[in-house]
């Protein structure tokens, strides 16, 4: 298996070269040469799969043995998943017979993002490692200076998966004062020598912005051999379509004969619902995908009016957003203006929608809507590009009211549920879409994080209860006494891709 950029080029690279180079030299994003299709059987011989057996099956689709082995990549997997809190890794809870929650949240940092970088952090080792085992006594060893941007969850879920590995650093920027402070406790309190946090004066979309700069300044890019963590990062899409198949193995035990299921994904960067899609394209039976995003509405304007664009033009001038056009709301992991991973759906629906067999038509195409985009801060594609969207996707947006009245009524339920206000988000658009739904249509929504991770929202919500006890029922023993130890991080004070440089240079060959 192949990868090349959406925008375009003759390089074809080896998942290897994919992972380890994260974005492409000229600002496109990985993907598959092709989507290989399941195996004839697969329905029955990976029914009773665990989920660590489910990767082992899906990666290997996509990964060459003669890059990884069966055996090495075996040892990865099971290494990356053992520090998980439940057997199944993602368990599905039932909410109701309509109704399902795929809890993502149960690794080492309580969020969905996991999943992915506590692979993605054991491949960037590997494969150092096997580099360097090959150096001859007196060489250079090969060093990775990784870099990402978090609005919450990608941060301290890239440092956990990467803290201490070997020829490894990592700086992680996050938006000062926009990330709830147990998530920014998570990532500060981490003081190993290859972790640095750097908190910018922005918003999450400058350091995304910043990341992208520096992975598109050659120069500095090759001095300090960058490597992504962020979703633009192949590795992580890959990691996620696992428990779309386990949900849907877990579910076809108890929902009817003939039922159909349909994923709703609370989404910012589109990393987690492109995952469904791509196990979509594989073979998984599922009706459309619904995406559910917060005020931060860039994606359901889409499907609405196939203009993808920054600022709302059709919003009224007192709608509250900030200059910048992000909204601060009470779901800030997806507070975000532009959704990185759509590039990666839009070659698709370019490709599909062109009817062209040689995929440079699409790379151009794509590479034309990117630079609109840049330039413009919006572009619209043609009807026939936004219909096939709509055959494969709906969104809903839901506000900071009805993310509260989602909290609070899951709480009052039977049976009752506590929901972070992410997945409150996807519960909320859930309620709204099923009413548009086919009989027999049954619902999984995927659940991103711990409740303890947003306090002030769950409290927000439930404040009123009498029963509720936030530290009794919510705060996991692992965050007691957080906000309380020892923080180190690096603050700079504007978003500025020359300080950051600076940060980076001054620190990476410690």
């Amino acid at each position: 298996m192949k990868y090349f950029s959406t925008r375009g080029g003759d390089e074809e690279l080896s998942f290897e070269q994919t992972v380890l180079t994260g974005l492409a030299p000229n600002g496109g994003l990985y993907i598959p040469a092709s989507i290989p299709s399941l195996p004839q059987n697969w329905k029955s011989e990976w029914a009773a799969y665990t989920f660590q057996e489910l990767s082992l099956a899906v990666l290997s689709l996509y990964i060459s043995p003669s890059e990884i082995s069966q055996e090495e990549l075996k040892e990865l997997v099971d290494k990356s998943y053992k520090t998980f809190r439940h057997p199944d890794v993602t368990p599905l809870k039932t909410i109701n017979e309509q109704l399902y929650i795929l809890e993502l949240f149960h690794g080492p940092t309580f969020a969905f993002k996991d999943v992915a970088l506590q692979l993605l952090g054991n491949l960037f080792e590997f494969f150092l490692l096997r580099r360097n085992r090959k150096k001859q006594p007196g060489e250079v060893r090969e060093r990775l200076t990784v870099v990402g941007a978090t609005s919450g969850d990608t941060g301290s879920a890239a440092i956990y998966g990467l803290r201490n590995k070997a020829d490894v650093s990592i700086f992680i920027l996050h938006p000062k004062g926009r990330v709830s402070p147990i998530q920014e406790a998570q990532m500060t309190t981490v003081t190993d020598p290859n972790v640095y946090n750097v908190a910018v004066k922005g918003t999450f979309d400058d350091c995304q912005d910043i990341v992208k700069a520096l992975f598109n300044d050659r120069e500095f890019n090759a001095t300090h051999s960058l490597g992504a963590v962020n979703s633009i990062n192949w590795a992580r899409i890959l990691a996620q379509t696992v428990y779309y198949f386990l949900a849907y193995f877990h579910a076809q035990r108890s929902i009817p004969p003939g039922s159909s299921l349909q994923f709703v994904v609370p989404t910012g960067n589109f990393g987690d619902v492109l995952a469904g899609y791509y196990a979509r394209k594989m073979g998984l039976p599922m009706t459309q995908l619904a995406i559910a995003t917060n005020s931060n509405d860039i994606l359901a304007r889409f499907w609405r009016s196939g203009r993808y664009e920054k600022i709302d033009a059709d919003a009224p001038p007192s709608d509250g957003r900030a200059p910048s056009g992000v909204t601060e709301t009470l779901s800030p992991a997806m507070d975000i203006l532009v959704s990185s991973n759509f590039e990666r759906l839009l070659w698709y629906l370019a490709d599909e929608a062109s009817g062209s067999k040689d995929r440079s038509t699409s790379c151009a195409t794509v590479d034309k809507w990117m630079s609109k985009l840049k330039n413009d801060g919006k572009v619209e594609v043609l009807i026939a590009v936004l219909e096939l969207a709509r055959r494969d996707f709906v969104a809903e947006k839901i506000t900071d009211d009805q993310t509260v009245d989602t909290i609070r009524s899951f709480y009052a339920g039977s049976p009752s549920y506590i929901a972070d206000p992410h997945t409150a988000v996807g519960l909320a658009a859930s309620k709204i879409i099923a009413a548009h739904n086919s009989p027999g249509t049954i619902q999984v929504v995927l659940a991103t994080a711990h409740p303890a991770k947003f306090s002030e929202a769950v409290t927000r919500a439930l404040s009123d209860e009498p029963d509720f006890d936030f530290e009794r029922q919510v705060l996991p023993e692992e965050f007691v006494g957080l906000l309380d130890k020892e923080k180190r991080v690096i603050d700079v004070e504007a978003a500025e891709v020359t300080l950051v440089k600076a940060v980076i240079e001054e620190r990476s060959n410690r």
